[in-house]
């Protein structure tokens, strides 16, 4: 891949990772709760989706479950449901005031890390997306495997740094779990942008 192509994914990547979306809602919410260091579970677990995701473009199923209409759709609605109950979950999680420490304690990386991963791998719009964003990339004269890594690893590089950065920013305001009242805010607004998500992914049509 020559250097000027590299270069046009990179900031394809930017902007890709940058939008809204329910891997944002997700960093965000774990800094928020956390702190930065503990969102690192959910952030690697967005990685895995995102690695995963690719892979598939790569062995041809994204290109199956696009032209596919009960495959995308089965996915597609896993998707919603999915993104539908971690929404109404936060929007109708009881709220008490916890001291800082118990809910350090409450965290479970592993649980962190199979729900983000989950969230990125049944992204059916991002899954579509990649079928046709790859391609652009892709030289059929060089190694087919080195330029899939290549790209690969530029996705979940620049994504993992984007995810840091609204983690990063969302532990700046750490101080509102320690209201209660700020506490429901900060689960609705979760839970509508969880379910924004929602809405957008249950709006993807094949390419």
């Amino acid at each position: 891949m020559s250097l000027d192509i590299w270069l046009t994914l990179f900031i394809a990547s930017i902007f890709l990772s940058i939008s809204p979306g329910a891997g944002a809602v997700v960093s965000m919410n774990y800094g928020l709760k956390y702190g930065l260091k503990k969102s690192y579970g959910a952030i690697l677990g967005l990685q895995t989706g995102l690695f995963l995701q690719t892979f598939i473009v790569v062995i041809g199923l994204g290109t199956i479950i696009s032209k596919s209409v009960m495959l995308f759709n089965i996915i597609k609605w896993l998707g919603v449901l999915y993104l539908l109950y971690l929404a109404f979950s936060k929007i109708f999680e009881k709220v008490e005031l916890i001291e800082e420490e118990k809910t350090i304690n409450k965290y479970s990386f592993k649980k962190a890390y199979i729900s983000a991963t989950l969230i990125n791998l049944t992204n059916i719009k991002s899954t579509v997306f990649l079928v046709a964003f790859i391609p652009q990339f892709i030289n059929t004269q060089s190694s087919m495997l080195v330029q899939f890594m290549i790209i690969c690893l530029t996705l979940c590089i620049v994504d993992t740094v984007v995810m840091t950065g609204y983690s990063t920013l969302a532990s700046k305001l750490k101080f509102l779990v320690k209201d209660v009242k700020a506490m429901k805010i900060q689960n609705r607004i979760t839970g509508f942008f969880l379910a924004l998500a929602a809405f957008f992914v249950s709006t993807a049509k094949r390419a």
